[in-house]
């Protein structure tokens, strides 16, 4: 089994040894990732280095001031140099894990590429006003309901209701669902959204209407229908992280898919090959 020295690890060694190192001064200049800010046996340590050691450091170290932090970076990335050099060529193990990591490394570079290009603010309009500004979004449906175990207690609630006694209070006073206390209101809701026998029964009443009795797996209800309205489209900003993220999967799926089309795959897997290689680590060390 491979045992690695994360970079966690050698960071918690290389910031608590070098909490009290003073940082070398340097003449102000324009600073940009290429900027060289040590050297190891002539291997150049750049400001680049620096930021990425520092953004794959734990959340721990990321609230370390950059002026207490910088010369514990700066001497992991030494000491990993000279670790690095000194081991000279990797085990077969490990230079799998480094092309592993490059292609995934460049695979996700190639998809944000993809998102960025793809999901621009012309796209999200276009998107939100086609899924909800130009489209039949369909009513909803303003309800209350009284439950009941059985269908006589539901038809004797009918009786009462159609003697003149309030809704509200007959639901108070008889419901055993949860909206009970509320005198059976269920507020809005649109198609979808309630069981298919209760939702069946809804759809067709008018404002004003009670049903007949209407079994679900819940019980006997009994449902006042108060208002129906055409249903209205979201603020844009109440639904842009969705439609972000629909915008985001469609391009790359249509991308991965346009680089299939368009490749040479040959895959050697067959029905009789053996699948518990995959958990197999000691076929690393071989080529």
């Amino acid at each position: 089994m491979l045992k690695r020295i994360t970079v966690a690890a050698v960071a918690a060694i290389c910031v608590a040894g070098a909490a009290s190192a003073e940082g070398n001064e340097q003449a102000a200049a324009p600073v940009t990732a290429d900027t060289v800010v040590a050297t190891v046996n002539g291997t150049d340590i750049t400001v680049g280095d620096l930021i990425i050691v520092r953004s794959q450091l734990s959340q721990q170290y990321q609230q370390v001031p950059a002026d207490v932090l910088l010369p514990g970076v700066l001497d992991q990335i030494v000491s990993q140099t000279l670790m690095a050099e000194e081991l000279g060529d990797p085990s077969a193990s490990t230079q799998r894990l480094i092309e592993t990591q490059i292609r995934s490394i460049k695979a996700s570079e190639y998809l944000q590429n993809v998102v960025d290009d793809a999901v621009t603010e012309d796209a999200i309009t276009a998107a939100y006003n086609s899924q909800y500004k130009d489209a039949e979004l369909g009513e909803e449906y303003n309800a209350a309901h009284i439950l009941v175990e059985t269908e006589d207690e539901a038809k004797a609630l009918i009786t009462e209701l159609d003697g003149g006694k309030d809704f509200a209070e007959l639901a108070k006073e008889k419901s055993t669902g949860p909206s009970g206390p509320n005198g059976g209101d269920l507020g809005w809701f649109s198609e979808g959204q309630m069981v298919a026998p209760f939702e069946k029964a809804v759809l067709e009443l008018e404002a004003g209407d009670l049903s007949q009795p209407v079994q679900t797996q819940f019980g006997w209800h009994v449902i006042l229908l108060k208002e129906s309205r055409l249903r209205d489209a979201p603020p844009l900003e109440e639904v842009r992280s969705q439609i972000v993220s629909d915008l985001q999967q469609a391009a790359i799926q249509i991308a991965v898919e346009d680089l299939k089309s368009k490749a040479d795959i040959n895959e050697m897997i067959g029905e009789d090959f053996d699948a518990s290689v995959i958990q197999d680590p000691s076929l690393l060390e071989t080529r």
